[in-house]
């Protein structure tokens, strides 16, 4: 096994253990109007049936803050107030009983503000996730290093680190995203080098579905199989259930975490004889409901599919009048085409019952 865990100090968000040993844990954001409480409540449960452990939250004014009451109040899910630079509704979304914060403590005031809001939070057992991308880098740094360079954002979460560790407080989270994969896999590489604490890692900006899912998977994927990053947010423009479908694909690519059924496929080929793009289609959507971890294969040729999927708990091998279902590369029946679909079903009844 190649995968090597980072050590990190382990904190809670609500209910949520992370870092340390704790599972990576899947995070979202609303893109609704937190001040709409209903909307943003009924997008939270959303991201909750669809897998999704964390969800943080916009809060861009008083109206907002105090809106997190009632949403707080309606939902177990943990939940981050994101902040920018107004120390007073980091300590209004507290008291409304948010379970962690995301402000970066020199970009909300003097001395005294930061304080106010490490006292509360350290009250109310509050972490506090410090965010860097390239466009909060502090001015000095961009002066030093000229631009928002890796070194420069790196420098920037650190410190911001020590003010938190100048005023005693620890249960912190550090984050840096870029828009741009390399500069997002090699500033959080260097930052797990130089801190002690968990990280949350995503590719920023990453733009809709499909982009994002590439660039994420090669982001996230690069550095969660070297050990690094504790929580994982993949960033889509456009509906956050999707972010969690495609954190939870992630996850179980790595084999990090196991969410239901796995499907493999194999491409189709001059051989293939069936519908294989419809078959597979069929079969992902029976798959969706379930939640055991199993491994299913549709293979689209009779005579080397059951090999090559051997490792599947079950799969089917498409053929020109007939398929065969099998088992950890056995064949257990052979039907009819179009009896096939009946048939799979039939047998992955018995194989659920079977691993109840």
């Amino acid at each position: 096994m190649i995968y090597k865990r980072r050590e990190s100090r382990k904190i809670k968000v609500g209910n949520v253990e992370i870092g340390g040993d704790a599972p990576i844990s899947i995070q979202s954001m609303t893109n609704t109007d937190t001040r709409d409480v209903q909307s943003t409540l009924k997008q939270i449960r959303a991201l909750q049936e669809a897998g999704c452990e964390i969800v943080r939250l916009a809060v861009v004014d008083e109206e907002a803050a105090e809106s997190l009451k009632a949403i707080v109040a309606q939902t177990d899910l943990p939940l981050i107030a994101d902040i920018h630079f107004d120390h007073k509704l980091a300590l209004s979304a507290m008291r409304s009983g948010v379970h962690g914060l995301r402000i970066n403590p020199g970009n909300i005031g003097s001395t005294e503000k930061i304080r106010q809001v490490v006292e509360m939070a350290k009250d109310l057992d509050v972490p506090i996730r410090i965010g860097v991308n390239s466009g909060s880098v502090e001015k000095k740094l961009l002066e030093r290093y000229h631009g928002p360079t890796i070194e420069a954002m790196v420098e920037s979460a650190l410190n911001h680190m020590r003010i938190l560790e100048g005023l005693d407080f620890f249960d912190i989270k550090l984050s840096i995203k870029s828009s741009r994969v390399l500069t997002m896999i090699e500033a959080n590489r260097l930052l797990a080098s130089r801190c002690p604490y968990p990280l949350h890692i995503g590719v920023t900006e990453a733009g809709l579905k499909e982009q994002s899912r590439v660039k994420s998977s090669i982001g996230i994927g690069t550095l969660l199989a070297e050990g690094i990053g504790d929580t994982i947010r993949v960033s889509i423009t456009g509906d956050p259930v999707d972010e969690v479908k495609a954190a939870k694909d992630i996850l179980s690519a790595l084999e990090l975490r196991l969410f239901g059924p796995t499907m493999v496929s194999c491409p189709t080929c001059g051989r293939t004889e069936v519908d294989l793009i419809g078959l597979a289609t069929t079969v992902q959507e029976m798959l969706e409901h379930i939640d055991t971890p199993i491994k299913v294969a549709i293979m689209g040729c009779v005579v080397n599919g059951p090999g090559e999927a051997r490792e599947a708990d079950i799969g089917i091998a498409g053929g020109k009048d007939l398929g065969l279902i099998f088992r950890k590369g056995k064949i257990i029946r052979k039907v009819r085409q179009e009896e096939l679909i009946q048939a799979f079903k039939q047998e992955l009844e018995i194989l659920l019952k079977e691993m109840e």
